[in-house]
């Protein structure tokens, strides 16, 4: 199971076992050759915003502080969550 992809750094052959097939036009999140998640076009913009930052302060680009608080906006003033398949379902926290 593979799609092809157009990303940022062109067209490459995706593993899609993780998400299953994939609509024309969807958005991943993919990483190493493979989907790990099917995504919005918002969520999207705001991965795409962070790498272009990350690569800007690699490359000794505008302020780091601005650049933080600009493209990890969403992030800035709030705890790290788990990814929903991470996180303990109500019997695993339970005792006897």
């Amino acid at each position: 199971m593979t799609a092809l992809c157009q990303g940022r750094n062109g067209v490459a052959r995706i593993d899609t076992l993780i998400t299953g097939a994939l609509e024309p036009g969807q958005w991943i999140l993919s990483f190493l050759g493979a989907a790990r998640e099917v995504i919005d076009a918002e969520r999207a913009a705001q991965v795409e915003d962070a790498l272009l930052a990350l690569e800007s302060i690699l490359h000794g680009g505008d302020s780091t502080d601005d650049l933080i608080h600009t493209a990890f906006a969403d992030l800035i003033d709030r705890e790290p969550q788990l990814p929903e398949f991470l996180r303990p379902t109500p019997t695993q926290g339970a005792t006897s």
